[in-house]
């Protein structure tokens, strides 16, 4: 049995009761919003190893197939996309299934301690549905009029929010799971969102140092057309308003 439920309903609990994030201090501008995350795990009794800067995801259930991704967001500022970093969302990773959980807080609060404004979790899949990619970062020696320099191709992506991906996520609180997730109960169904994988992926592309463009390689994707099923749900007092995908973003 999968914990995304119940740790999905402790958060939405944690919000509706006030329990704010609490940062250290102005230059607390990334373990804020996962150490109230934490909090909720612990109130829940589940052990997880704890994240680090390079860890992915950043918090790893130590007796379930389990990882949880933190991504907060100032509220108001960039919201359609985040950066990755040096990993490409999937949802799965190691064995273990990957669910993200995105929140917003203020952008300039008044203090140290602030509200979560709104929370999306969802699976990995809805951001990206292939979990074979392996990120690795290359380079080469040799530029330069000497020769002795290195280029390091660091790579970095840059995947959209389910804030951008579907409507009426904005200032609610919502769990993205796929179609063949076993219901809850206590959570009340609030759409049906179906993403379709493209005609053609990219496979490769190169940089051109004299020019400083860059071009792509694209090859037909052997799964295009498949759709991915997913359903939206919302905790049995929230605002019910229909959860669906931006025109546009089913592919």
């Amino acid at each position: 049995m999968s914990n995304v439920y119940s740790i999905f309903k402790i958060c939405v609990q944690a919000i509706r009761d006030g329990e704010l994030i609490e940062r250290e201090g102005h230059r607390d501008k990334e373990f804020h919003f996962q150490n109230w995350f934490a909090a909720r795990l612990n109130t829940l009794g589940l052990n997880f190893d704890s994240p680090g800067r390079n860890s992915y995801p950043d918090f790893r259930l130590v007796r379930f197939p389990e990882g949880y991704e933190l991504k907060g967001l100032a509220y108001p500022g960039r919201e359609a996309n985040y950066d990755c970093n040096s990993q490409v969302p999937c949802g799965e990773h190691n064995g273990r299934q990957v669910y993200y959980v995105f929140g917003r807080y203020p952008t300039d609060p008044d203090g140290n301690r602030y509200p979560v404004l709104d929370l999306v979790l969802c699976h990995g899949s809805f951001l990206n549905a292939d979990n074979t990619y392996v990120h690795r970062n290359k380079s080469f020696r040799g530029f330069g009029t000497y020769g002795d320099i290195l280029v390091r191709d660091r790579k970095m992506y840059v995947a959209p929010t389910p804030f951008a991906l579907a409507e009426e996520t904005a200032h609610r609180r919502t769990l993205i799971v796929p179609s063949d997730t076993p219901d809850d109960d206590e959570l009340v169904e609030v759409g049906t969102l179906t993403r379709r994988e493209v005609d053609h992926m990219v496979v490769a592309y190169s940089f051109d140092l004299r020019t400083n463009e860059i071009s792509t390689t694209q090859v037909p994707n052997p799964n295009a057309g498949r759709e991915h099923i997913f359903k939206a749900y919302r905790v049995q007092g929230d605002p019910l308003a229909p959860v669906s995908l931006r025109e546009g973003e089913a592919g």
